[in-house]
Order: C-alpha cells, then structure tokens, then sequence
C-alpha cells in the first residue's frame, strides 16, 4: 500500500527506519504552542479551534520544551482508503521520558497531514529533534469498506 497511488503513507524520509511489521513511525515536522483558548459546542459551527504559534528548532534542528501542551505536525502525509482506519501511539521512548502525545482516530477515507497533542509532564522537560521518529502508527482493515469516506474539515489539512 506505500506503492499504490496515492501511497498510504508519503514524504517517508527512510522506509528502512519508519516502516515496521506492525505499522509505521511518523517524525516530527514542527511543534507549536497554544496561544488562545478554544471551544467546541453541540455543532461543527461553534468549534473553534485554538491558535498556535510554531516555535523555532536552533542551528543544530532541536528545540527544548518545558513541562506542558504543544500541537505537534507530523511530515508525513497519510491516504486512508475506505478500508483502512489508524491509530498513533507515542514511542515508548518518549514515555521513558515523561512525554505523551495523545491522538484521535484516524478515520477511514482522511487524507492530510495530520497533528496531535504532546504533553511534556517531565518536570525538567524535553529536548526535541526535528524530524525525529515520535509515534507509530498501527492500521486495521474494517470488516467491510465505508461507503463514504472521511468528509469533516480536517480533510486534506496541512498540504
């Protein structure tokens, strides 16, 4: 499936090192800090999302996160077919670390590259490279395809 057209996962940067039997590691694009609050209510009208400002990795692509919230985005751009939905989960080394990244489900047909939250409990914080190798994703075939794809506002975000 990373050969079909569009590949299940694209903008790999090394098949060798991401791509695993049980699924496939996405690397760190950019990491941001909230900057505004947000709100959802009974309907898609009354999401608002909240801001961010990116933060900026030093000469050497790293950058140095104290205890808290940041909005990662991931490089890689993920084609579910209608077949297909995924779940992330963090690395166990950055769990070793007193570092979560919490995820929603990837749904069936979504397209985009996707962002999730990181929280850094460690209190001395977190030392984070670009592009590094932060979670994995795992995908399941459903027992039979969607008829419709995902079709919310999140489709096809960040390309």
């Amino acid at each position: 499936m990373l050969r079909s057209s569009p590949p299940l996962v694209e903008g790999l940067t090394s098949t060798d090192h991401q791509v695993h039997p049980n699924g496939v590691e996405l690397t760190l694009r950019e990491v941001a800090l909230f900057s505004s609050s947000g709100s959802l209510g009974l309907q898609n009208a009354e999401r608002v999302l909240s801001g961010t400002s990116p933060l900026v990795f030093d000469g050497l692509g790293r950058v140095d996160l104290l205890p808290g919230c940041y909005l990662v985005t991931y490089n890689e751009v993920v084609n579910l077919p209608r077949s297909l939905t995924a779940l992330v989960k963090p690395r166990s080394s950055l769990l070793r670390c007193g570092v979560a990244i919490h995820t929603a489900v990837w749904d069936a047909g979504y397209s985009g590259r996707s962002q999730s939250l990181m929280v850094v409990y460690n209190p001395l914080g977190f030392r984070l490279h670009r592009n590094a190798r932060i979670v994995q994703m795992v995908f399941f075939r459903l027992s039979r395809e969607a008829a419709e794809g995902y079709q919310g506002v999140f489709q096809h975000e960040n390309m």
